[in-house]
């Protein structure tokens, strides 16, 4: 059993221990321990107890610290991908490029604490100097989502920990079982600065929020649960960065390279069953080209190999759990029943009796007031809407309570100029879709998060700000009292 992970020691939960599930056989491939708010506490506590001697390690230190993680990763690469394929179903191909991506963040952040700590600024005086400093916040609670457990916990970790900041984890509940094992990529550093812990049903999230002891939120997950959090957070006024949820729109103009627009639908709709921040759930097509997108959309789709992550050969794995699956399902069903047509998908394979899984679905004839155009789906479902020009697609683009993500298909410039500054979204894609970059800030607008994770931007957020002004050569100053009248 995986346990608890609090001031460089084992702690057992002091709850009966909870069964991780792999989404593709609903066994049990392991059990962990859960904790409550004893447990929450005591890492608190021994983060708090850290912070202060972490915060003075230099600069160098840390970042060789960092850089033993990332090779850690990558030591262990193939481990720590199929532990993320038992207990999230995604491909093991692909999980064992999101620990690749995961080590390189820790390198990059390593590298970027070496130099990055504020600026001098101008001073009005010879005699005197100004500065902006970065100081640390002090300890950190990372809330971590079940759809990418360790990427998203790196996201955080990385420039968290190269800031000078000490955290506390506390993983989803469908993948504890995989991110308590990740304790074992900071056995090295200095007891409390990393700590995991577990719980269910909201209560450890809940006070971890609320807990005075810590500074700053980091949350990935639903735009409800980030609300929550805002509020929880509001009365101590901590920092907070929230990338929550998305509808994300891809509008294909009919000067695109049509094959280049339908294999990118397929893959940004169907990428990890759909379970990804940044899907493809809305496609706005030009007329003059929908029907020849639409029949390649549904060939390409029906091409695809439904299966386990742990297979290679598999395109499209299982969801998560089966209420996940159900709330996709009643999507489908609510827009079939008011006139959507399914072109394939729609149904549970016939061949799957065991697992969580969904097939690939493509919708027409949808419109603006169904669920599936409204809210996240959060699974392998790609409405198709024929407009009738790029005014029309962006119009209906930006009409969302959501802004993460969008990507255009153009060859146009004048529409990629347009697009990119009038699109509301955070992260906006040109013919390549889902694409990240670690020196590229990654977040959403509106009701899709607040702040920024990765590049400087998303160091930046782990910081407070400070502008020092000294006098050098000090004495009395003429605008003091008394005045020289």
């Amino acid at each position: 059993m995986r346990k608890l992970w609090i001031n460089a020691e084992f702690v057992d939960g002091g709850r009966d221990p909870g069964r991780a599930i792999n989404p593709a056989t609903e066994e049990t491939i392991g059990e962990y321990a859960r904790g409550g708010l004893v447990q929450t506490d005591q890492a608190i506590r021994a983060a708090k107890d850290a912070f202060p001697s972490w915060r003075r390690v230099p600069a160098g230190e840390r970042a060789a610290l960092l850089h033993e993680v990332a090779r850690r990763l990558r030591e262990s690469q193939e481990q720590l991908a199929m532990e993320l394929s038992l207990e999230t179903g995604r491909s093991i191909h692909k999980n064992r490029g999101y620990v690749e991506w995961s080590a390189e963040c820790f390198d990059y952040y390593a590298e970027l604490a070496r130099h990055y700590r504020g600026r001098v600024i101008p001073s009005p005086e010879a005699s005197q100097l100004s500065l902006v400093l970065k100081v640390p916040l002090g300890v950190v609670g990372a809330i971590i989502p079940w759809n990418y457990p360790l990427l998203l916990l790196v996201w955080k970790l990385a420039p968290a920990l190269a800031a000078g900041n000490t955290v506390v984890v506390k993983p989803a509940t469908y993948t504890t079982w995989v991110s308590l094992g990740y304790h074992r990529l900071f056995e090295h550093f200095p007891p409390g600065v990393v700590n995991f812990i577990s719980g269910s049903g909201g209560e450890v999230g809940e006070y971890l929020v609320k807990h005075p002891d810590v500074r700053m939120i980091a949350f990935t997950g639903s735009t409800e649960v980030g609300q929550h959090i805002m509020r929880l957070a509001a009365d101590d006024m901590k920092h907070i960065h929230l990338e929550l949820g998305g509808k994300d729109p891809l509008i294909v103009c009919a000067d695109c390279d049509l094959e280049g627009a339908v294999g990118a639908a397929v893959w940004a709709g169907f990428l990890n069953a759909g379970q990804v921040c940044t899907s493809v759930e809305r496609v706005y097509v030009d007329r003059e080209v929908y029907d020849p997108f639409l029949d390649g959309v549904v060939a390409l789709t029906n091409k695809l190999v439904v299966g386990p992550g742990t297979d290679p050969e598999s395109e499209v794995t299982p969801m998560i759990r089966p209420n996940e699956r159900e709330k996709v399902a009643q999507q489908v069903q609510e827009a079939q029943s008011k006139g959507a047509l399914i072109h394939t998908g729609g149904r549970i394979p016939v061949d799957k009796t065991k697992g969580f899984y969904y097939e690939p679905t493509v919708l027409s004839q949808v419109t603006e007031e169904m669920l599936v155009m409204q809210e996240e789906t959060f699974g392998p479902v790609l409405p198709v809407v024929p407009v009738m020009d790029f005014e029309e697609a962006l119009l209906r683009s930006n009409h969302s309570q959501y802004g993460l993500g969008a990507t255009l298909f153009t060859s146009d410039p004048k529409k990629v100029k347009r697009y990119m500054e009038e699109i509301e979204a955070g992260n906006v894609w040109v013919n390549d879709p889902l694409v990240d970059n670690l020196a590229g800030p990654f977040g959403g607008m509106k009701r899709s998060g607040i702040g920024r994770e990765l590049g400087q931007e998303g160091f930046e957020e782990f910081f407070e700000t400070k502008h020092v002004h000294w006098e050098i050569n000090g004495g009395m100053k003429p605008w003091w009292f008394p005045w020289d009248k």
